[in-house]
């Protein structure tokens, strides 16, 4: 098993990898506790659609200028009071990639800080952060790709003794510039992208690993900076809903179909960086959070054509130049999280 570009995973680390994938399959996720029965279900086709591409003022988002002075490429906005047909507090932070904005994954396989440690720790300070992939114990359980190094690869799944080989979604932008979300897989050395997931069922026998050639129409993917997350929610300007193809089910504690704090990140036709958050749980009296679907819908009528969940729950966290955006849901303090994402 790769465990970095040029380096081999120690017996030591491959025991440690096991041991986390076991506690990954029949335990909760990071930030995303099951909430019981469904608030949502997913539609059959693609949901309503709402304002399409009209831009966040358009939406009734307004530009908020309470974190201090922000750079050029950069512009924050506040939901409106409700969203989706739910109480909500929500941010965005909208990135003009064109204007200078450095986009970076902060974190490695293995240590937690809080976003605001991430913040200090960093010489110059990114102008966004926020929470990514998900972990396990201060381990990355989500494939992280710097500088072009594959640092920790996809991973199998394990539930109910049988080993699952998903494709999850992860974000990134490519040596040639180009930002966008991937269903991947890591094979020997290599990050190949699919165009579909492999189309794996948590109560049937799984499929075979992937492959250069399974799922069909794999390619590699030759990506500078990529954060696995999941499930995929917008793919090429399409609504899509492959939580249990990616294996999110119950067993995974993200709680697709329930309200829960959220976060998220996707890109725009014209490659404008969106980074996403919900508050949940009643922190603020009244705020459930939002489903998986909510999300989708919401970035898709900002204009994403791509989109990716990442890591949520008590993790769900972004600071504008150091500041809290959304009330935090972990006791009301940050999470400690393995990686980010961050622009400066």
């Amino acid at each position: 098993m790769i465990f970095c570009k040029n380096r081999v995973m120690t017996k030591k680390g491959l025991f440690l990898g096991l041991i986390v994938w076991v506690f990954w399959g029949v335990l909760i996720s990071c930030g995303s506790e099951v909430g019981g029965k469904p608030d949502y279900e997913f539609p059959s086709g693609n949901p309503e659609p709402g304002e399409g591409d009209s831009g966040p003022e358009a939406q009734g988002w307004q530009v908020t200028n309470a974190f201090g002075e922000l750079p050029v490429y950069l512009k924050v906005y506040k939901s409106p009071a409700v969203l989706r047909g739910k109480n909500a507090v929500a941010y965005i932070a909208v990135v003009d990639t064109e204007k200078g904005a450095e986009f970076l994954i902060l974190g490695d396989v293995s240590g937690s800080k809080t976003p605001a440690q991430f913040y200090e720790t960093e010489t110059v300070k990114p102008a966004v952060i926020m929470n990514a992939g998900y972990f396990w114990d201060g381990n990355t359980v989500s494939m992280l790709c710097k500088e072009g190094r594959i640092l920790a690869p996809a991973q199998p799944v394990w539930q109910s003794d049988l080993t699952f080989y998903p494709t999850r979604g992860a974000f990134g932008v490519g040596n040639d510039g180009v930002y966008d979300v991937n269903w991947v897989y890591t094979v020997g050395d290599q990050m190949y992208a699919y165009p579909a997931p492999a189309q794996n069922n948590e109560e049937e026998t799984p499929l075979q690993e992937p492959s250069a050639d399974f799922p069909q129409g794999g390619r590699v993917w030759n990506v500078r900076h990529a954060i696995g997350g999941g499930p995929v929610l917008v793919k090429a300007d399409v609504y899509q809903n492959t939580y249990s193809q990616e294996l999110f089910g119950d067993a995974s504690g993200i709680g697709a179909l329930a309200n829960h704090p959220r976060s998220a990140i996707g890109i725009t036709r014209d490659q404008k960086l969106i980074f996403f958050v919900c508050e949940g749980r009643n922190v603020t009296p009244g705020v459930s959070g939002l489903t998986l679907e909510d999300v989708a819908c919401i970035l898709k009528d900002l204009g994403c054509v791509d989109a990716l969940n990442l890591d949520g729950g008590g993790s769900s966290c972004m600071l504008i130049n150091g500041k809290e955006t959304i009330k935090p849901s972990s006791n009301g303090v940050q999470r400690a999280v393995v990686t980010a994402v961050a622009v400066r």
